[in-house]
């Protein structure tokens, strides 16, 4: 939504939400539908192919932050 707000020259700080300023540009969510449209097939994509055990589908890791450190703990405890 930054980009909107910076056409019409609002400043970060100003109290708007960002229904305030769709409705001030007259567009809908239409990008972000359009990326969660795209995810749902690259993953319907993904679950078709053979080999599923051998794909990882959740998070990596390193995205997870620093409850992941924790659980790699206590799994090492665990073995």
């Amino acid at each position: 939504m930054w980009f909107f707000r910076r056409m019409l020259r609002v400043p970060l700080t100003a109290r708007k939400t960002n229904e305030e300023v769709l409705k001030e540009t007259e567009t809908t969510r239409s990008l972000m539908n359009r990326i969660r449209r795209r995810q749902a097939k690259f993953v319907g994509h993904i679950m078709r192919r053979e080999g599923l055990e051998n794909l990882i589908t959740i998070q990596p890791e390193e995205w997870r932050g620093r409850r992941a450190e924790e659980d790699k703990d206590r799994k090492c405890l665990m073995a």
